[in-house]
């Protein structure tokens, strides 16, 4: 049976934030995941400018509410003002690099300056904090992964890792829309889908 997740969406860029233009980060997560899981959620969202300490400090504030799953978007190429992997580093208790690899992996699809991208992801406490890239059609890409023309998927998004990552972690089991995303549990870590 599935169960509420509280996820923090943090859109980290310094022109959104200051209203130079409109945040399109926040926006594409809250699409993306209305879409894809099918368990309750509810978000918790900030904006904020390129600055490590206002980051750190994000992250914390989310995870000690109660969030079992962090993502962010933005801050994390190798422009000086880029720090949200070292920021999210900074609050981890433990590294998991396949995320960062596998999002790279999945750009170099589309673009070769993917392997300018620095995304990382932690787990502090019971939170998964995941960094995705800033552009829309990316952070779909890299959640959802990719389709064929005929709509098969040709190569699976991150996503499907996430809702394991977060059971094993004592977060809430969460259910997915297959036709969105299907999540990966091994068979024992299986519960019977909610109505």
């Amino acid at each position: 049976m599935s169960e509420h997740i509280r996820i923090g969406l943090v859109s980290i860029s310094d022109r959104a934030s200051d209203g130079t233009y409109e945040d399109q980060g926040i926006p594409a997560l809250k699409d993306w995941l209305g879409a894809a899981i099918t368990s309750p959620w509810s978000a918790d969202t900030r904006l904020i400018p390129d600055e490590r300490k206002l980051i750190e400090a994000a992250l914390i504030e989310l995870v000690e509410a109660g969030c079992a799953l962090v993502l962010t978007t933005g801050g994390t190429g190798p422009a000086v003002r880029d720090v949200t992997p070292e920021a999210t580093l900074a609050v981890g208790d433990k590294e998991m690099p396949g995320f960062g690899e596998e999002m790279r992996r999945i750009s170099l699809n589309f673009v070769p300056t993917a392997i300018l991208s620095r995304q990382v992801a932690v787990v502090r406490g019971k939170c998964l904090i995941v960094n995705l890239p800033g552009q829309p059609k990316s952070i779909r890409e890299t959640l959802e992964g990719l389709r064929a023309a005929d709509g098969s998927v040709t190569h699976v998004g991150i996503f499907a890792a996430i809702p394991y990552c977060i059971d094993l972690i004592g977060g809430p089991y969460v259910e997915t829309d297959e036709l969105v995303i299907k999540a990966f549990r091994p068979k024992q870590a299986l519960r019977p889908r909610s109505s």
